[in-house]
């Protein structure tokens, strides 16, 4: 047993706890983004489901408990990351980085050009972190029913 949490790829018996994990981290959104998050809608099954068809998953944990988790796919010849999710009470472990990390180093070792992700306008948190860590605005997007950008679409060269 160990206080380090520690990273590893997910496989698909880990999609339970990854659902648990997202649900946990974006409650403090809830009621707060307009439109409401994705995120409230994932269940074990559909992430069991994208990791059958070629997603990617890395988790951290300590001591057997899911602490954070994100979902990769290819998307435009990089890898593309979502659902970066860390449990309230791992915070300030450094956990988002690490996983942000592990993402761009999966990518390096596919030969990927680069890492892209989607943030919400509303969040500039995320972003003033996402900029920090080298991601650049690449483009804005609506969701489905709105006539202003609502999320912006993030990219770092590797």
């Amino acid at each position: 047993m160990s206080d380090t949490p520690a990273l590893r790829p997910a496989t698909i018996a880990d999609a339970p706890a990854i659902a648990a994990t997202i649900a946990a981290a974006f409650a403090q959104y809830r009621g707060k983004l307009v439109p409401e998050s994705g995120a409230f809608g994932e269940t074990a099954n559909a992430i069991a489901a994208e990791l059958k068809k070629g997603a990617g998953a890395i988790v951290a944990e300590r001591n057997g408990e899911m602490l954070g988790c994100v979902i990769t796919n290819l998307q435009e010849g990089d890898l593309y990351f979502g659902r970066l999710s860390v449990l309230p009470t791992a915070r300030g472990l450094g956990l988002a980085k690490r996983l942000i990390a592990a993402v761009e180093q999966d990518a390096r070792s596919r030969g990927l050009p680069g890492v892209r992700l989607g943030v919400r306008i509303a969040l500039p948190a995320n972003q003033r972190l996402f900029n920090a860590l080298g991601y650049r605005e690449i483009s804005r997007e609506a969701h489905p029913g709105f006539d202003h950008p609502t999320s912006i679409n993030m990219r770092k060269a590797l």
